[in-house]
């Protein structure tokens, strides 16, 4: 059971980081360090991403996911991240939220998936209240049987990685890169990714009034300190592994015929 925070004596610290237009993949490498070097909490904000970008959980298998014959035509850089998750192609019309907490930072919240998922629905539930009708389904948030958020989360001994990336817009000729997952959601029920998705922006009258709306909530949980990216770049010598990875030309056209010659 959580405990209210209204009945803490005081709210636990987190470093708060505003990005515009960061490459996903660079956030990607913020993010584990900040995971793996640091014992703060902290929640990134990227206001977009350049350039598009086709970005996949740890575990996932590229010819089942990406359509590689149009990403390789077209040069769609392909990232896998750290985390697990599904697959997702990012623009300059997504936002990305990022929380990276220590297990205790949120008083009763046991740092597994589904407990950590149910937090974050409730906090993004005060984010978009009165904005549609804002659910959390298995591990997207959906605006009715809509999807505009994507999920995925890393899990330490100690600490816990939840980010998310939001469609404020995209373009549906990107989508045209992904295939449709074997392993999907049952509320997606086989649609397709026209009929499955929807935008934020119809939602929300501008991505200015969604930034206020988080930071209301953030603040509800957390002490926000506001912290300048350049300032943590350099802050820790502690070596870690960087896991997060572009993948290469020859990887791609490796699984590409791969594929075709199981296909033939």
């Amino acid at each position: 059971m959580l405990i209210p925070q209204s009945k803490q004596i005081s709210l636990p610290l987190i470093n708060l980081i505003r990005l515009n237009s960061f490459p996903i993949l660079n956030q990607l490498h913020l993010e584990e360090k900040l995971l793996r070097t640091t014992s703060g909490n902290w929640c990134i904000v990227n206001d977009g991403a350049i350039p598009p970008t086709i970005v996949m959980g740890v575990s996932g298998k590229l010819p089942e996911l990406v359509n590689l014959d149009l990403a390789l035509r077209d040069n769609i850089p392909v990232v896998r991240r750290f985390s697990g998750g599904g697959t997702v192609i990012v623009d300059d019309g997504t936002i990305f939220v990022t929380l990276i907490c220590n297990k205790n930072a949120v008083p009763g919240l046991q740092p597994y998936p589904q407990p950590i998922m149910s937090w974050t629905g409730q906090m993004y539930g005060d984010v978009f209240h009165g904005s549609g009708d804002f659910r959390l389904r298995e591990n997207d948030y959906a605006f009715g049987a809509r999807k505009f958020g994507g999920n995925a989360q890393s899990i330490t001994k100690n600490r816990w990685v939840h980010h998310t990336s939001f469609l404020w817009d995209y373009d549906a000729k990107n989508m045209e890169y992904l295939k449709l997952p074997a392993k999907a959601p049952e509320y997606r029920s086989s649609r397709g990714h026209m009929e499955f998705l929807c935008r934020m922006k119809e939602y929300v009258l501008s991505r200015s009034i969604f930034m206020e709306r988080l930071m209301s909530s953030l603040g509800s949980h957390f002490s926000v300190e506001f912290v300048e990216e350049e300032t943590v770049a350099g802050r820790s010598d502690t070596p870690y592994h960087c896991s997060s990875k572009l993948l290469t030309r020859q990887e791609l056209e490796e699984a590409c015929l791969s594929q075709h010659e199981n296909l033939g």
